[in-house]
């Protein structure tokens, strides 16, 4: 039990852990790794209840989908490419990056290099099922070897993109543009677009932001 009692203490660290994306782009107060846990979850779990999928394994690949950020922390699409000068930063922040496919590759292979060490090192002194089921879990969130890590993959990038929005709705000032983009070249399942047009509809009233 006490190996139990340290990896919930540990995990329990992703409640203070700010999402770097936010941070960047001068969020204040933004949300946790664990908040966005929470609701990743839940949406793929009601959402998902539309397809016939494992419900089981699809909430287990939500709650452990990034763990692995207690050691390896928060990662955004810019970091490869980050200015140190602020003014730069918030410029960069509206836009959506772009790399050639061999970056894509090499900023993936390198992401999922340290993720993996991180979770192999959250997880060394679980039970030995426990720690293959969690392992196996990750690598389907992170590979989409079955339908539900396929799924949660997209609900995942569906519920940053609503945090997006709602912010933009709050604050005024979140340029949209990038999270536009990486919905309409992320996300292709039919359940999650038509959730994306009843946001559309709700936050901008079928008008598209200009910024």
């Amino acid at each position: 039990m006490i190996s139990l009692l340290h990896f919930f203490n540990k995990v329990g660290e992703l409640k203070e852990i700010p999402r770097k994306g936010w941070v960047l782009r001068g969020i204040k107060n933004p949300e946790t790794i664990a908040d966005h846990t929470f609701r990743a979850t839940l949406m793929a779990w009601v959402l998902g209840k539309k397809k016939r999928l494992n419900m089981e394994r699809l909430l287990k690949i939500g709650l452990i989908h990034d763990i692995c950020e207690v050691y390896a922390g928060d990662t955004t699409p810019y970091d490869t490419i980050l200015p140190k000068d602020k003014k730069k930063i918030a410029a960069l922040m509206k836009t959506w990056p772009r790399f050639t496919d061999a970056e894509k590759r090499k900023i993936a292979a390198q992401k999922h290099k340290r993720e993996k060490k991180g979770l192999e090192k959250l997880v060394a002194d679980l039970p030995r099922e426990l720690r293959a089921e969690i392992m196996n879990l990750w690598m389907d969130y992170e590979n989409g070897l079955t339908p539900e890590g396929r799924f949660f993959k997209q609900a995942d990038r569906l519920e940053n993109f609503l945090q997006a929005i709602e912010y933009w709705k709050k604050y005024g000032k979140l340029a949209q543009k990038p999270w536009w983009i990486q919905a309409r070249e992320l996300i292709d399942d039919p359940v999650l677009l038509d959730f994306i047009k009843e946001i559309d509809t709700e936050f901008h009233k079928t008008k598209k932001p200009k910024n």
